[in-house]
Formats: structure tokens, C-alpha cells, sequence
């Protein structure tokens, strides 16, 4: 087997996007290049390392092998860059950071300028998923770190606390729910909602609240983000259930009513997680000093 690292930062892709295609355009790699490195790779190999679809492409059992230890060498490789940083300028170092909608939207833009800024030979990889998805995606190795919220199962990976979160109502000024000092979750799923685009790590959450519930959310519109949601709202199309951060932000500058829900999953601790963060890159270690940093006006435990 001669696999370079080319090959594998390639192979990881592809297994972290679910698509060649996808893969390719992420290696900047034309598509050609790159089914030719990966058919090179099975030749050698004699066995199929991706199961090709009409969906995209998985790693098979074969695949999740290489994709294992193409995650070692390349951790491997930014730990050394992390501790040559120290002594050469000029290398460049990689974090893959995966985080749910609250997080990605209220608290890593600060926390990331201000990281960024400071260290730049250091690059992150920054992509929204649900927090079921980040947990085993990061168990897997297909990233270095993940945020999520501590209500989902972590299962054996390692956490720190990043921030607290909770969820809230938002409804226009004139609702009928505006008076209302709180609501459980289940009172107000036979309303129209104004919900998230499709992908949203927040949305799915919800969805699969109502889906427990014995229901589905009715919605008259997606946007993309909290601000155009609140938007939204505040015309009287619907209601909708976002991060509270946003919605007090909103408020300021919208007719819209902030009402508390009574969901015991409405409070959230957003930790963040790694498989071990002993093992982490020089770089990535730093990111996380960084994150778990206290931050005065977000505390990171709820009060």
C-alpha cells in the first residue's frame, strides 16, 4: 500500500460528507482526480472502500478501518505541526470543529474572531449538525471536537462545560400565547410555526420533540437563522422556538413577545466534547483552552 496523505485527507472527506463529489470540491480536487486516487486506494487494497449510491457514498466496514486510521496519522501529524510551531513560523495547523445551532449562531462567532485573530496559523473547519450527529461523528474520528448540548448521549467521549442555553417561544406582540408568563411544548404544536431551514440542527431537535409528542410541526415558512425567523413572527405569520440570546436580542429591535417554556428540556448546558482531549493537536488543545474560558455575559452554568 503506498496511501500518501493526500489519499487520506481525501478519503476523510469523502467519508465526513458522504459524497465524492462533495469530497473532491473540499480537497480542491478535480472530481476525476480524486475517483481515480480512491479506485487507486481499492486496487491496492483489493477490496471496495466506499458503498456508491444514488444518496452519495458510505465507507464500508473496510472504509471505516482506513477512515480510523487516516484519523490517527493526520492527528498525529497536526500534533507535530502544533509543537514545531513553537520553533518554525509559517505552518499551518487544522482544527474540524462540528457544533449545534445554538452554539453556532450565539457563541463561537465571538470566541472563534477572537481565537482566530490571535493564532493565525491555525484554521478551523467549522460545520452545523445536531447533536446526535456531531456525538458520532467525533466517536468516529471525523472531527476534533464537537458542541453540543449535554442532554444528548455522549456515550464514552470526554466533555468540558462551554456555555448555558435555553430555548424560548417567540411570539408576535399581539398573540394570543403573548400573555402568557410560559408553555409546555405540547400546548402549542397546533400552531402554525415559522421554522428553520431545512438541515438546522435546532429544527431537527424540535421536530423530534414533536415526533415524541405524537405529532409533527405545521409550518408556514423556513428561514435561515434566528433574525429572519423573529422577523417573521413579528408579522403575525406563525410563532416560533429559538435560542433565548437571540430572542432577547431580537426583542430590542422587534414587536415580538419572548414567553418561557416549561419543557424540562428547555434549559441547556452546551458542553464541549472530544474522544480524549489529552490527545488532541497542540492547536486544537489550544481552541479548547480558548472555548472553556469563562466568558463574563455567558455564564456556563445556568444560574
Amino acid at each position: 500500500m503506498r496511501f500518501d496523505l493526500t489519499d487520506l485527507r481525501l478519503f476523510l472527506h469523502v467519508a465526513e460528507t458522504g459524497s465524492i463529489t462533495a469530497g473532491a470540491e473540499r480537497s480542491a480536487m478535480a472530481l476525476a482526480s480524486a475517483s481515480a486516487r480512491i479506485r487507486g486506494m481499492e486496487d491496492a487494497l483489493g477490496i471496495p472502500l466506499l458503498e456508491r449510491g444514488r444518496r452519495g457514498a458510505r465507507p464500508t466496514p473496510a472504509g471505516r478501518a482506513v477512515v480510523h486510521h487516516a484519523r490517527l496519522v493526520l492527528n498525529q501529524l497536526e500534533r507535530m505541526r502544533g509543537e514545531l510551531n513553537e520553533y518554525a513560523r509559517g505552518l499551518k495547523g487544522h482544527v474540524r470543529l462540528l457544533s449545534n445551532t445554538a452554539a453556532i449562531n450565539e457563541f463561537l462567532p465571538d470566541a472563534l474572531a477572537v481565537f482566530l485573530a490571535a493564532n493565525p496559523n491555525i484554521d478551523i473547519d467549522l460545520e452545523e449538525r445536531a447533536s446526535h450527529a456531531i456525538v458520532e461523528a467525533v466517536a468516529a474520528g471525523l472531527a476534533d471536537l464537537g458542541v453540543v448540548a449535554d442532554m444528548v448521549d455522549l456515550g464514552g467521549l470526554e466533555i468540558r462545560p462551554f456555555r448555558s442555553d435555553r430555548l424560548v417561544l417567540v411570539v408576535a406582540k399581539d398573540h394570543p400565547l403573548a400573555a402568557q408568563p410560559s408553555v409546555a411544548f405540547a400546548d402549542i404544536l397546533d400552531e402554525p410555526f415559522v421554522g428553520l431551514s431545512s438541515g438546522s440542527a435546532l429544527q431537527e431537535y424540535l421536530n423530534a420533540h414533536a415526533a415524541r409528542a405524537g405529532r409533527s410541526l405545521s409550518f408556514r415558512v423556513r428561514v435561515r437563522g434566528p433574525v429572519a425567523l423573529c422577523r417573521v413572527v413579528e408579522r403575525g405569520v406563525g410563532i416560533g422556538v429559538i435560542p433565548e440570546t437571540a430572542a432577547l436580542r431580537a426583542a430590542e429591535s422587534s414587536a415580538i413577545q419572548v414567553v418561557s417554556l416549561s419543557d424540562s428540556w428547555a434549559p441547556r448546558l452546551l458542553v464541549l466534547c472530544a474522544r480524549r482531549f489529552d490527545d488532541l493537536s497542540a492547536h486544537a488543545r489550544r481552541l479548547v483552552d480558548e472555548l472553556t474560558a469563562p466568558a463574563p455575559s455567558n455564564p456556563v452554568f445556568p444560574d
